[in-house]
């Protein structure tokens, strides 16, 4: 599991940043039309495939055996419709959102190639039910899942890399602090450099 974790909400930027050396990429494409998400999904699996990037998709599980994604990203709501069954025979592999210690029971029962964990700290990226988890949950989660990679989401800075990676974080996953830059480029440049140093 890369340390640097992009998720994109469009093709046009996940093609802006990959090239910049992004490893790992989700695709977060919500509400759009079936052939709009279609073709969204084509497009950033050419671009990380021309890249050498893992893409991972959000959501859409149907989509990911339909067109050859081998990599998905559920919510809990969408492990209830998921065909498990179905994805593990075609070779995709599954990370799984977690809040709660029932979350995580659940989404470990399943074999998750990871398990996620957010939000760590406040974010404006939408609503959320759940209050910010903190470092001190992080740990508590990184004890529990053992050696299945955990994935820290929310919230999350260059600055705050050095704590969540101590407390157990093996990947930090960033959507609005890129998103919402004025410079999205620059702004991945730095989480690529903060997350290319070695472990703490």
């Amino acid at each position: 599991m890369d340390r640097f974790y992009l998720i994109t909400s469009t093709a046009a930027l996940l093609e802006r940043l990959v090239p910049l050396g992004v490893r790992t990429v989700q695709l977060r494409a919500k509400g759009l039309p079936a052939d709009t998400l279609r073709d969204e999904i084509l497009r950033a699996q050419t671009c990380c495939r021309a890249h050498g990037a893992q893409l991972i998709l959000n959501d859409h599980w149907e989509l990911a055996l339909m067109l050859g994604v081998d990599f998905i990203h559920l919510g809990q709501e969408d492990m209830d419709t998921a065909d498990f069954s179905a994805l593990r025979h075609a070779g995709i592999r599954f990370g799984l959102s977690t809040h709660d210690e029932a979350e995580l029971d659940r989404a470990l029962a399943l074999k998750p190639a990871y398990v996620a964990l957010g939000p760590v700290y406040p974010t404006l990226l939408k609503k959320m039910k759940w209050a910010p988890q903190g470092l001190d949950r992080v740990r508590d989660w990184k004890a529990r899942v053992g050696k299945v990679p955990l994935v820290a989401i929310g919230g999350l800075t260059p600055e705050r890399l050095p704590g969540v990676f101590a407390a157990g974080a093996d990947s930090a996953a960033v959507v609005t602090d890129i998103q919402t830059a004025a410079n999205p480029e620059a702004r991945c440049r730095e989480w690529l450099a903060a997350t290319r140093e070695p472990a703490l």
